[in-house]
């Protein structure tokens, strides 16, 4: 008798999130995206792999020409004993030289910031999302919400007729 496959958490890409940011776009106003790698030690790799992280108010920062994902909260591997890391310990993010030039000068201007949008492995390799962030003021938010509402009932009245 032939085994059934489990059902893959991974999609088409090889993507399997981990988790999102689901709070940074209601706030923040992402006008770029880039993929990162992260510099990681294993038990950081293994507590990812079970899906225990948190981006609440993870950002990046550029400093001496690298970029660093700052209050990322990886939880402590269970069996990680004396080898564990610190959940809350600043993380190295790989990026091509030029576009940590680039992001270096965007973050520069005014009301700019990077803000970590996801982390998910693909092709086994751990990676961030960053966005290129500027803020929203409380009425942009509001306004949001109103055009969401507005599309939402366009879309009830078309699926009853």
């Amino acid at each position: 008798m032939a085994k059934k496959k489990k059902p893959s958490l991974a999609n088409a890409d090889g993507i399997k999130i981990v988790t999102k940011n689901r709070k940074a776009r209601h706030l923040f106003a992402i006008s770029e995206t880039y993929e990162a790698g992260m510099a990681l030690m294993g038990t950081e790799v293994k507590s990812l792999r079970s899906g225990r992280a948190s981006l609440g108010d993870a950002y990046a920062r550029i400093l001496n020409g690298e970029v660093w994902l700052e209050n990322c909260h990886i939880d402590e591997y269970e069996m990680g004993n004396r080898f564990n890391h610190n959940p809350l310990r600043p993380r190295r993010l790989l990026l091509h030289r030029r576009e940590i030039k680039k992001l270096t000068a965007k973050v520069a201007e005014r009301g700019y910031t990077l803000v970590a949008l996801a982390i998910y492995f693909k092709h086994n390799r751990a990676k961030v999302e960053l966005g290129l962030a500027k803020g929203k003021k409380l009425f942009d938010r509001r306004e949001d919400i109103k055009k969401r509402d507005e599309q939402r009932q366009l879309d009830r009245l078309r699926r009853v007729r």
